[in-house]
């Protein structure tokens, strides 16, 4: 099949903005109006002139109450994500790749406002959207040099970043030397999340999950001068600059109607009009293989001008959504969960404050003709009203709701408790419901609110953290193309995701988990305890503990105390392990030595041996001797007493 011409893919990216912008508008555009209406306890339309038009505040306090706790909960712990290693040679680069995106979240984007932003997005209009991208920036500095050799010259110029702006030859006797003025640029990169306001969110109507996603698209506006920047034609996308349909979005004017009055005009400067440009994720078969393809799309207007379309291998955006509905992309919000106990508790209120001024200035019947009108309708403490005769003015009796109101209220309360785990007692701060009951009692009284809370927490960790860490690793491996030097755990570490080869498997660390900080902290102070009692015991090499592990537990309590740079306290687990390591490998005998010094205690060995035998056969020798020597003497004394004996009885001549 022929690849599809550009006229057909403007058509159907027409038809797919066209769509999702009806679908937004239809579906979730007044929902969010009205969210933020009662968020900022706007009145509801419906008052009455002369009575009370008091309104509550519930959807504002479950979310103040609830975004404390989530952001506590996902600041707990000092690494945004973890990645694991899927085998034995993935273990450094899993190591590697948790240490830089974490960093690239923390250093290089201010993550808690993003977070902060994220998720009251979601926790108030249904969805909250981050979109992160890799940011390139190019430094130019001019540098001068003087009196340099061919050599230096040579060597300066051999940089790539390095530009030659002028050159100056002088002589020194047969020796030439240059003046140069160079220019250098320095490219540095990294990747940047942003917010994206939900009414610059569209979508596909029929999307279940952002993974199968088939059309989504970031629709905002953005000036002439920020379009030429990025390399754009400035004729081109001024033909498209001056009234946008975001100008006119009721949402984007409900959002800013307290801080600003009257209309938004363009500027005068042709620089500062604004155009409307739609950044879109479209699958289509666009090369005619009959199989669609991810494609991303920069286009102006609703898709009238294309200005980039290039293949794409991932969609760079990160959803949230508090409460998950099967098989849609976008769940419910808490604030749909109270907006209608917010009317029902302003009714409340209203009526109980209607009540109270009736009985202030409670209504009278007078006789006509009998009372001074005009003494009657002044109000006034010690007031006198004129009468003709007595009983001419008679109150009317007004019924007290005041008992009835309150336990309206109350109910209303509970319900509120009921479906988002907001109360007074899971706080900690109602003395009625918590006096004279027992700590476990208490702590099952709170841990059982926190859980609605935990779910929540629960979700945002497994959707649009896991989307935005598993987006920010894929962002750094495809275009961060040099070794990059960062600061972890006080050490300057240089990391090169080119050297990643294989996957890793993802974790988001949110502190999760039954107990409060006391509690958990007090189980890691016994789990420490045990640990140093084993290390005792056992010594450091055994395979129960290490001492890497024991400071691992030291540290995080720590961190529980409120203290980020816990290497203030400790050294970490990695250079505990490394330090033990080169000890053992430094206390560790030398095969060679071992073996010389086992071949001397030899030789010394065997020459004892020799020396003992040598000494054993001088000794033999002498014993010999002595015996022949003994022998010989008795020998000659024999001679000499049998000689005398026998010269006698020799016969005589």
């Amino acid at each position: 099949m022929a690849d599809m011409d550009e006229l057909q893919f403007r058509r159907i990216l027409q038809g797919e903005i066209e769509s999702a912008v009806n679908y937004s508008d239809s579906e979730f555009s007044s929902e969010r109006m009205d969210a933020m209406r009662y968020y900022l306890s706007e009145p509801f339309g419906n008052e009455v002139e002369n009575r009370s038009q008091v309104v509550c505040s519930e959807v504002s306090d479950t979310i103040n109450y609830m975004l404390p706790t989530l952001m506590k909960i996902f600041a707990s712990s000092k690494e945004f994500c973890k990645f694991e290693p899927r085998g034995p040679e993935d273990v450094k680069a899993a190591e590697q790749a948790t240490d830089l995106v974490n960093f690239s979240l923390h250093q290089d984007n201010n993550l808690f406002p993003i977070m902060n932003a994220w998720f009251k997005d979601a926790l108030l209009f249904k969805v909250g959207a981050v979109k992160a991208y890799y940011q390139e920036d190019e430094t130019v500095t001019t540098d001068e040099y003087e009196d340099l050799t061919a050599e230096e010259l040579t060597l300066l110029l051999a940089d790539p970043n390095v530009e030659l702006v002028s050159q100056e030859v002088s002589a020194q006797g047969e020796l030439e030397t240059f003046s140069v003025e160079i220019k250098r640029k320095m490219k540095s990169g990294c990747v940047k999340v942003d917010n994206i306001p939900p009414e610059e969110l569209i979508f596909s109507r029929r999307s279940t999950s952002l993974e199968t996603c088939d059309f989504i698209a970031h629709r905002t506006q953005m000036t002439v001068s920020e379009l030429v920047a990025l390399g754009y034609d400035e004729e081109l996308v001024s033909g498209f600059a001056g009234a946008t349909d975001l100008d006119a979005d009721q949402e984007t004017q409900a959002r800013f109607n307290e801080l600003e009055s009257g209309e938004d005009t363009d500027s005068a400067d042709p620089s500062m009009r604004e155009v409307l440009v739609t950044e879109s994720y479209i699958r289509c078969d666009y090369d005619g293989d009959g199989i669609a393809e991810l494609r991303r799309v920069v286009s102006l207007g609703d898709g009238r001008e294309v200005l980039e379309n290039e293949p794409f291998d991932k969609v760079p955006f990160a959803l949230l959504s508090p409460i998950l509905m099967p098989h849609r992309m976008v769940g419910r919000s808490v604030a749909e969960l109270v907006m209608d106990l917010q009317l029902t508790k302003s009714s409340i209120m209203r009526q109980m404050l209607d009540n109270l001024y009736l009985t202030n200035n409670a209504r009278v019947g007078a006789v006509d003709g009998q009372v001074n009108m005009s003494d009657l309708l002044s109000s006034r403490p010690g007031g006198v009203v004129r009468m003709r005769a007595p009983g001419m003015v008679q109150p009317l009796a007004v019924p007290q709701i005041g008992q009835t109101g309150f336990n309206m209220l109350e109910y209303v309360d509970q319900m509120r408790d009921q479906r988002t785990g907001f109360s007074k007692a899971s706080a900690g701060l109602d003395p009625d419901r918590l006096q004279s009951t027992t700590a476990s009692a208490v702590n099952a009284t709170i841990q059982g609110a926190q859980l609605k809370v935990e779910m929540i927490a629960r979700v945002f960790a497994e959707t649009g953290c896991r989307q935005l860490a598993e987006v920010v690793l894929h962002l750094l491996q495809k275009h961060q193309d040099r070794e990059r030097v960062v600061r972890i755990r006080g050490e300057f570490v240089a990391i090169d995701p080119r050297a990643w080869a294989n996957g890793f498997d993802l974790t988001v660390e949110a502190g999760l988990g039954n107990g409060r900080d006391e509690e958990k902290a007090a189980m890691l102070m016994q789990v420490a305890s045990k640990q140093e009692q084993l290390l005792q015991q056992l010594g450091p090499s055994n395979p129960v503990v290490k001492p890497s592990q024991y400071v691992n537990t030291l540290r995080k309590i720590a961190e529980m105390a409120g203290f980020k740079d816990t290497e203030q306290f400790f050294s970490s687990g990695e250079q505990i392990d490394q330090a033990m390591a080169q000890s053992a490998q430094q206390q560790k005998p030398d095969p060679a030595a071992e073996k010389a010094k086992a071949e001397l205690a030899l030789k010394r060995e065997i020459e004892m041996e020799k020396l003992k035998m040598e000494r054993e056969k001088m000794q033999a020798e002498l014993e010999l001797r002595r015996f022949e020597m003994q022998a010989e003497l008795e020998l000659r004394q024999q001679k000499l007493s049998f000689g005398g004996q026998v010269s006698d009885n020799l016969p005589r001549a």
